[in-house]
């Protein structure tokens, strides 16, 4: 599964586009896993702009990399883990220049941080370019002991921090880059439904 059409849900809950080519003397892109798709589709509208380029890629598994590197894009970096690229990107970041122009493309959860990390670097939100492909899994704090457990597939679904079963939520928090959920069976204990893949 790599494009995604979801579903239309309450205002807060992110909107994604399809990344376009900007003019600008510095493009960051950062993307996970079938993300590298989008980056290699942008590269398709336009070559030129990978002159210019930094791509941070994480690729959980997938075998892209070849072929961004293939883009010969100014730099390019590989992480293992999103956390493991935090700090190339804040330092990118802060040594940016007026005209940055960002694309974000992969999982919620990646674009998500990295918005954030934009945003804290004095970037609008509305000028960072998001496209989603790949897994709609969720990155998801609990309301009730404010941990964040990644990659939700199912609704409901087990906290990881303090074990109560949650109700995925479509409320989205930009500060935190995740959803919110609430415990399902607060008021009947262990009248829980069986969980439901997102999406199904």
């Amino acid at each position: 599964m790599s494009k995604f059409q979801f579903p239309q849900s309450i205002k807060s809950r992110p909107v994604y586009g399809t990344l376009a080519p900007q003019p600008g003397k510095a493009h960051l892109m950062i993307a996970d896993a079938e993300g590298a798709e989008a980056l290699l589709d942008l590269a398709e509208q336009d070559s030129t702009i990978m002159a210019q380029a930094h791509i941070i890629f994480i690729p959980k598994g997938t075998d892209f990399s070849d072929k961004l590197r293939a883009l010969s894009p100014a730099q390019f970096y590989e992480g293992p883990t999103y956390e493991a690229s935090i700090q190339r990107i804040r330092h990118v970041l802060e040594h940016a220049h007026q005209g940055l122009q960002v694309y974000l493309a992969g999982t919620e959860g990646l674009m998500g941080q990295a918005q954030n990390e934009a945003m804290q670097a004095g970037i609008p939100h509305t000028s960072i370019q998001t496209e989603h492909r790949g897994s709609v899994a969720r990155r998801m704090q609990c309301v009730h002991c404010k941990g964040i457990t990644e990659d939700v597939l199912f609704d409901p679904f087990v906290c990881s921090h303090c074990g109560l079963n949650l109700f995925v939520r479509d409320h989205y928090s930009r500060r935190l880059a995740a959803y919110q959920g609430v415990c399902i069976d607060a008021e009947d204990p262990g009248n829980i439904p069986d969980p439901v893949e997102l999406y199904s």
